[in-house]
């Protein structure tokens, strides 16, 4: 039986590593309303990384 937790955490980090991806996008093409609204998203996956003990330290890009 597959841990449901394991498959939550590896979805998240995909998004957060996708979410990293368009907020770096959005910065570049000055998108400010887009980048702001990433932005929430990018902290709501990176405050439950930490809580799930995900060590961000190499996949966060931003650093925000």
């Amino acid at each position: 039986m597959p841990n449901t937790n394991l498959e939550i955490t590896q979805n998240a980090m995909e998004d957060f590593i996708r979410i990293q991806e368009y907020m770096m996008l959005a910065k570049e093409e000055n998108a400010t309303k887009t980048y702001a609204k990433l932005k929430k998203q990018y902290l709501y996956l990176k405050s439950f990384l930490n809580v799930a003990g995900v060590n961000l330290t190499d996949i966060d890009e931003v650093k925000e």
